[in-house]
């Protein structure tokens, strides 16, 4: 390695220690979820754990929601079930939710857990329905009223109980499933979980990882980035149909938890390297950012 070599990584590190100085000991929630989770190279499966690790290393308090849409699918139509969506969120019935929390509890949390061992972080893994209560979706995001059986909107996050795994050292790492009000487990959608999680951690930065680049004012071209989007803009994307289907809970949740005390929201993308760390760590992120305005 030469001179200039050692130089340029030298200057990385120095680029990145002024934010590690500022954000050490805050809270980032980290929406783990996308395509790239079910990437076949472990290598690229586990890169995002790495960076979740290196953030914990350097004193950063990371939570991690995790989805799991596609494992949920493929469990369902090994069970004979058929998924059924309205405006990106899953119609749950009885049998449904019974192959939602197994997969998401047993499978998915267990390999993203193991995912951040491998790279020396120590996770703890949360079943949902141990850390969020919720009461039965009753409308979607305009307002109307919607039926989708075992779907929960949040109503409280029992924060004690995830600060105290923080407080023991530990990254939680939460399913998105939670504890209704008649004592049955609730499927909710992930950005929900996320959103509502960081809100009442009050915590300094949530981000949504997943297997678009970000928010894209043409949808059918990944190169047409919005880096920055203001509150004020969004009801104006949703009637130009930029923000749709998918990207609905994600918007919606981060507006929510703007309002409710989370500092910044990012939207990157799981499948570039190191996303997380490029999107939080330099001057220049490579995501969205949503901000109030």
């Amino acid at each position: 390695m030469n001179v200039a070599e050692v130089t340029a990584k030298a200057r990385v590190l120095l680029e990145a220690l002024p934010y590690i100085q500022d954000f050490r000991g805050s809270i980032f929630v980290v929406k783990y979820g996308g395509s790239f989770m079910d990437d076949p190279d472990p290598a690229a499966r586990t890169r995002v754990a790495f960076d979740i690790a290196f953030l914990a290393a350097v004193g950063i308090n990371v939570v991690v929601v995790h989805g799991g849409g596609k494992a949920i699918t493929r469990a369902m139509e090994t069970s004979g079930l058929k998924a059924n969506f309205v405006n990106g969120l899953r119609v749950t019935d009885e049998a449904t939710i019974a192959v939602v929390k197994k997969t998401l509890d047993e499978i998915v949390n267990k390999d993203v857990c193991d995912a951040i061992t491998t790279a020396k972080g120590r996770p703890r893994g949360l079943p949902g329905d141990s850390v969020i209560v919720c009461q039965k979706l009753t409308t979607d995001d305009d307002g109307n009223p919607v039926d989708l059986g075992y779907v929960g909107d949040v109503t409280e996050v029992k924060v004690k109980l995830i600060k105290k795994e923080i407080a023991d050292g530990f990254v939680p790492v939460i399913s998105p499933v939670a504890e209704g009000y008649d004592g049955k487990p609730y499927n909710v959608n992930a950005d929900v979980v996320a959103g509502r999680v960081a809100s009442a951690l009050r915590a300094r930065r949530l981000v949504y990882m997943s297997d678009v680049p970000g928010l894209l004012a043409n949808p059918a071209d990944p190169t047409s980035l919005i880096s920055t989007l203001k509150i004020s803009q969004v009801d104006d994307l949703k009637k130009k149909g930029v923000i749709d289907q998918g990207m609905r809970p994600k918007v919606q949740s981060a507006i929510r938890a703007l309002q409710e005390g989370v500092q910044r929201v990012h939207f990157i993308d799981g499948r570039l390297p190191h996303s997380l760390l490029l999107e939080i760590f330099t001057e220049k992120g490579i995501g969205t950012e949503i901000e109030h305005g």
